[in-house]
């Protein structure tokens, strides 16, 4: 015997972007408002935030440096880079990151950005693939690149940050087995005194 409840429901179909359209665009992002078809074949409108720097051929806009630094004698620390976040309003801890820059690997662009944000020179050890981190919102793509910092190498024990233009950043080195509870002491730390 059939299910009626299973014959009325409406065939599935595969979802379809029907057009992109550019409501605002600066420097760095666009604001799209994307027309596409569901699996159902209704019609809906997405809004979403593009970046504008991609270039053509490059399957992400950036990377994110998952860095330790590794001395004689003491714990592997996970270097972080702490600043002001306009949108967030307020002060961030982040893994170093950046932009890839045209004909540049990912692995390249992880040593660069490792080395301007933080000083610190390392060795790429692994290399994701392709992530989005807030596919909801956009479509910005990125690499998370491991890399291994060698504390010990005289070019690492003084590092010096070359930052861009307007970058304001400051290092700060976690121990790798304690992570958590630093951030967290970190962040009650920040409740306190703002």
């Amino acid at each position: 015997m059939e299910d009626k409840a299973s014959v009325d429901l409406p065939k599935a179909t595969r979802e379809t972007i029907l057009k992109n359209e550019v409501i605002a665009e600066g420097k760095w992002v666009k604001l799209e408002e994307t027309t596409y078809v569901d699996r159902l074949g209704k019609t809906r409108i997405w809004e979403c935030i593009k970046r504008t720097t991609r270039k053509e051929g490059m399957s992400a806009d950036g990377v994110a440096v998952i860095a330790v630094l590794q001395r004689t004698l003491h714990y592997d620390c996970i270097v972080l880079v702490k600043q002001f976040r306009p949108p967030m309003g307020g002060y961030c801890l982040e893994f170093p990151a950046g932009l890839i820059d045209e004909n540049e690997s990912p692995e390249s662009a992880a040593l660069r950005e490792l080395e301007e944000e933080t000083g610190f020179k390392g060795e790429v050890t692994e290399c994701s693939p392709v992530l989005c981190l807030d596919p909801g919102l956009t479509n910005c793509t990125t690499y998370l690149v491991n890399v291994a910092i060698n504390g010990d190498d005289c070019q690492n024990v003084r590092p010096k940050q070359k930052p861009e233009e307007g970058e304001f950043v400051e290092v700060v080195s976690l121990p790798k087995n304690d992570l958590l509870q630093r951030i967290e002491g970190m962040l009650n730390m920040g409740e306190k005194h703002d």
